[in-house]
């Protein structure tokens, strides 16, 4: 390494720069002019030391922007999970409200029917879109027999066709081959509400055309048959057609029960045990 102050010359230079040094810290502690001096000075070289500390704050800024931008993929990632957290319980209570509503629905229900019902839960649905069938998760071991009515919260939905040990399964009243005895609530005329296929739509068989039905009548079990105790609603007549070349009315009804919404169902317990479901062409029409 190379001296700094080497030789005569450079010894004698560096005893004046120390001689000059303490004059001036003299001079700055007991003169105000040479205070005044520096500062102006220190004016004059505040660009200098701002340029010379510019890369020094340039890789500060760099770093807490590095740092920064980590933190904020972090914090981002974690509102990301805690706000799907949040929609997951937002929805679970949704459907846990929903749910309650139908069950309080389904406890009114029962209220105002006579037999004594059983809460049941729909466990299952058939695939095959020409069989309007359910299961239910109660079976032979709870007393379930065949023939057994099946409602929601709107009327009836169907009649249990098959049993099980711990399971049942459920006709619907919509099963093209199904068959329910009805009459109009508004002045007592009875029918035949035959399945379709549709989950929507159901059908009175032979209603004459002279007969006094409109569009919004409530149509209701008759009792008739020995299967459904009278009363329970049925469907909502949706449509009337009156041919004049025809002696009998096409009248189509819109079943009353939410056939492929409801969850939670009551199973109606009949006071004689049924052996046969009422289904068209096997049972009492």
């Amino acid at each position: 390494m190379k001296t700094i102050f080497l030789g005569r010359s450079s010894s004698r230079f560096f005893i004046f720069l120390l001689i000059l040094a303490c004059i001036l810290m003299a001079a700055d502690l007991y003169t105000s002019k040479v205070r005044d001096s520096r500062s102006y000075l220190s004016l004059v070289l505040t660009p200098l030391q701002w340029f010379v500390d510019l890369p020094s704050r340039f890789a500060g800024e760099v770093s807490d922007v590095v740092v920064d931008r980590g933190l904020l993929v972090k914090e981002n990632a974690k509102l990301k999970a805690d706000a799907l957290i949040l929609e997951r319980k937002v929805q679970l209570n949704a459907a846990l409200r929903r749910e309650n509503d139908r069950l309080r629905e389904l406890v009114g229900g029962s209220l105002r029917i006579d037999e004594e019902v059983e809460l049941v839960e729909l466990i299952g649905v058939n695939p095959d879109p020409f069989q309007h069938q359910v299961i239910i998760d109660r079976g032979s071991e709870s007393q379930v027999v065949i023939g057994q009515p099946v409602l929601d919260a709107g009327g009836v939905m169907g009649q249990v066709t098959e049993l099980s040990h711990y399971t049942s399964r459920v006709m619907l009243i919509t099963d093209a081959r199904h068959a329910l005895p009805v009459e109009l609530n508004r002045n007592g005329f009875r029918s035949i509400a035959l399945g379709k296929g549709q989950l929507d739509e159901l059908e009175l068989e032979h209603v004459p055309d002279t007969v006094d039905i409109t569009v919004g009548d409530l149509i209701v079990t008759s009792g008739l048959g020995g299967r459904f105790p009278r009363g329970y609603p049925v469907a909502l007549v949706s449509e009337v057609i009156r041919d004049p070349g025809q002696q009998f009315a096409k009248v189509v009804i819109k079943p009353t029960a939410m056939l492929d919404k409801s969850r939670h169902l009551l199973l109606v317990q009949m006071p004689v045990k049924l052996q046969e479901p009422l289904i068209l062409g096997e049972g009492d029409e």
